[in-house]
């Protein structure tokens, strides 16, 4: 596998409707389930699947990305030969939000040509899932298509493509003439002459495109099943170590069906919610139905229902906050909410 596939992410997709999550990051470095970055979900596919020459192409805010890759390491991917390559694009114009945008790729040819990977393939930076793609590649290879799109079992494309390098080049290459601009201008033209194939993926699979989904698909991986259908011992979701102590929790702290991060301490009650590395919750606090990202605090006697706080939030003492599950309330990175605020 490490020398026929290619790994290649484009992150720089930007959904408006996750605005408020985006502001100081790029869509790829989101945190989900409490101690993950959204990438690591396909750059651990890759990794699961053999794949060891992985390009990243990230386009704006793209510091937080950078610090949770590094070196690749933790993906056992700082290697002497091939290994993580990160591409920022100056590419500013909306319309290269695409997924596998050829001026993006043309930025940097020589990562193609020099390649020695015979396929590639090329995927988005926000779909959850935990997919292994060896038998994709066997089954591209033995049907003889050019290029294969990877397809939900429900019908959606999930926006991944197998192609040949070669052919990627090519493409690339002669984007002027032909006026195609990414993968999915070629597999929808009527005129390309290329044999385009489907293949059916039946596991778990979302993609991450508004605060909804985000919030709904963080909340439904307190399903054990559903967790255990995502997170497979087999194949492990990988993502950046941090050596923190286990969290407290204080005599009469209360907690129920939630997901605790490291390095934190519990002093208040926590029920059907997910909570991030280095939280603190006062005491007499109830959260529910929440996402607690890392290093917030939230002081005493506070009530938090469908809730987002974003990094490095402070809830002050006796503050309410409630939201519902089709809006959760949504407080933005390094704010400071306030019982006065909410009166």
């Amino acid at each position: 596998m490490k020398r026929k596939l290619l790994g290649i992410i484009d992150a720089t997709t930007y959904h408006e409707d996750l605005e408020d999550l985006l502001t100081h990051r790029s869509l790829a470095a989101l945190p989900f389930a409490g101690r993950y970055r959204i990438i690591d979900f396909v750059l651990s596919n890759m990794v699961n699947s053999g794949i060891r020459s992985v390009a990243i192409f990230p386009k704006m805010q793209y510091r937080s990305l950078l610090d949770h890759l590094g070196s690749g390491k933790n993906w056992d991917l700082n290697r002497k030969r091939d290994g993580l390559f990160f591409f920022p694009s100056a590419i500013v114009d909306s319309e290269y939000t695409r997924v596998g945008s050829f001026d993006l790729f043309a930025a940097n040819m020589d990562y193609f040509y020099r390649s020695t990977q015979e396929y590639s393939l090329i995927s988005n930076c926000f779909t959850v899932f935990n997919m292994d793609f060896r038998p994709l590649l066997n089954w591209h290879m033995r049907s003889g298509c050019d290029i294969t799109e990877i397809h939900h079992k429900d019908g959606r494309s999930l926006e991944l493509y197998l192609i040949k390098t070669s052919l990627l080049i090519k493409l690339i290459e002669t984007r002027h003439q032909t006026g195609y601009t990414c993968m999915k201008d070629v597999v929808h033209s009527p005129h390309h002459g290329y044999s385009i194939c489907h293949y059916d993926y039946s596991g778990y699979a979302v993609m991450i495109d508004s605060i909804e989904t985000y919030f709904s698909t963080s909340m439904n991986l307190l399903q054990k099943n559903l967790w255990k259908n995502l997170f497979l011992k087999e194949q492990p979701i990988l993502t950046k170590v941090k050596d923190e102590p286990p969290t407290k929790y204080v005599k009469g702290s209360d907690v129920k069906n939630a997901m605790i991060a490291n390095g934190g301490l519990i002093s208040g009650s926590v029920e059907n919610s997910i909570v991030s590395r280095g939280v603190k919750i006062g005491k007499g606090t109830v959260i529910k139905n929440c996402i607690i990202m890392q290093k917030c605090h939230i002081e005493d006697n506070c009530y938090l229902d469908s809730v987002i706080l974003d990094k490095d939030v402070k809830i002050e003492a006796g503050t309410k906050l409630i939201g519902t599950a089709g809006s959760p309330y949504v407080v933005r990175k390094g704010t400071k909410q306030g019982a006065l605020m909410n009166s």
